[in-house]
């Protein structure tokens, strides 16, 4: 019998791996798949899988306050070490960039076992931007047996790279499965909580900023532009921003931004309540790679709070414009769509790049027709 183990350890991790745990699931015996949570952002990894139900069979809990990259790597590296050897998978599924999934390929080729990669071939060719998952990416892309890219833009970077074809395959992403998922799904707030009395009469700007290469003075400079809107614009707009957990993020919006009137600051919200925020906001301002994928398809414009973007897609049909972090840049591209219907329009008509909501049945159906095992389509192919 194949076995596959399903490594996550963040949020995005768990919201885009959980179609493809469905799935697996769905057409195996349960002691074929194994989900394995490392645990790298606890809270908010807890929050996703819940909204879709998955519990992990192991939670190695190696997430330690404000953890360094390498300290943390080296834990991800002896603790998968030991569950590739216990569970002994043939396949290890890993999603995206972050250290959890670097380390995983690692391990997993050091014991031989193949890797497949959900959501390979993004690229900014800059090392540095985002820090550090763009080289997290580059080498799991080519650590992988099957390299799952979402786009026909993010094959041809593999394909450029040297990667074999028969290494890679276009499937759309599995955020866009799980959007299509929860959206049709009733969801009322917590009438105690802040989002069940956002205004009615206003606008919503819907506001993520969390990324590494965004601390200090680029945060700070956010922060700026969402004053400067608030006050300029509080009678049109209300800003509504839940702010991430990590120390460098959290201290920082809520010294600038927690007293501001037309400013409502809200704790990481789960799955569910995000994407039902994102449905009534007017626009979205975001450093998130998840949600430059999902807005789109909610027919919603981003702006994109940096100076480059690994999703492009979006950006050349115009659904998003990268806007960077400068506050006077942020400030003006707001004003722009508050006074330019037709723009707006546009952005939110432009569709959605990303897929059609079916990428997590094609992984599967690749995956057993790798491993040998009868596969039943479940879904067509998309055109390279």
């Amino acid at each position: 019998m194949v076995k596959f183990l399903v490594v996550i350890g963040t949020r995005p991790e768990a919201i885009k791996l959980a179609p493809v745990i469905g799935e697996l699931r769905r057409r195996l015996p349960h002691e074929a798949v194994c989900v394995c949570s490392t645990g790298q952002h606890r809270e908010m990894l807890a929050q996703a899988l819940s909204a879709f139900a998955i519990t992990p069979d192991l939670d190695l809990e190696l997430m330690q306050p404000d953890q360094g990259l390498s300290a943390l790597s080296a834990r991800v590296l002896v603790a998968m070490d030991a569950v590739l050897t216990s569970y002994a998978p043939e396949w290890v599924i890993v999603q995206g960039d972050t250290t959890t999934v670097a380390m995983a390929a690692i391990a997993a080729n050091h014991r031989r076992v193949k890797v497949a990669h959900v959501e390979a071939g993004l690229r900014t060719y800059d090392r540095a931007n985002p820090f550090p998952e763009e080289m997290n990416r580059v080498m799991t892309d080519h650590m992988s047996e099957l390299n799952f890219a979402p786009t026909s833009t993010a094959r041809q970077n593999l394909l450029r790279e040297g990667i074999e074809e028969h290494r890679v395959v276009v499937v759309g992403n599995t955020v866009i499965d799980a959007l299509y998922t929860l959206a049709t799904q009733p969801w009322q707030p917590d009438p105690t909580t802040p989002l069940a009395h956002l205004p009615d009469a206003r606008q919503i700007i819907l506001v993520t900023a969390h990324r590494r290469e965004n601390f200090g003075a680029p945060l700070a400079a956010i922060c700026t532009a969402l004053q400067t809107l608030a006050k300029r614009y509080g009678d049109k707009v209300h800003i509504v921003y839940p702010v991430h957990r990590n120390p460098h993020v959290w201290s920082e919006v809520h010294a600038r931004l927690a007293n501001v009137a037309g400013i409502t600051l809200l704790p990481p919200l789960d799955y569910r309540a995000l994407i039902h925020l994102m449905k009534r906001s007017w626009l979205i301002l975001t450093d998130s790679g998840g949600i430059q994928e999902e807005a789109p398809a909610l027919g919603k414009p981003v702006l994109v709070l940096r100076t480059t973007t690994e999703r492009p897609e979006a950006v050349a049909i115009g659904a998003a414009q990268l806007i960077g972090t400068d506050a006077d840049a942020i400030a003006a591209a707001v004003e722009a769509l508050l006074y330019d219907e037709n723009e707006y329009v546009r952005m939110a008509t432009a569709g959605s790049p990303y897929g059609d909501g079916h990428a997590a049945a094609r992984i599967v159906d690749c995956l057993l027709a790798q491993s040998g095992a009868p596969v039943i389509k479940a879904s067509s192919p998309i055109s390279p």
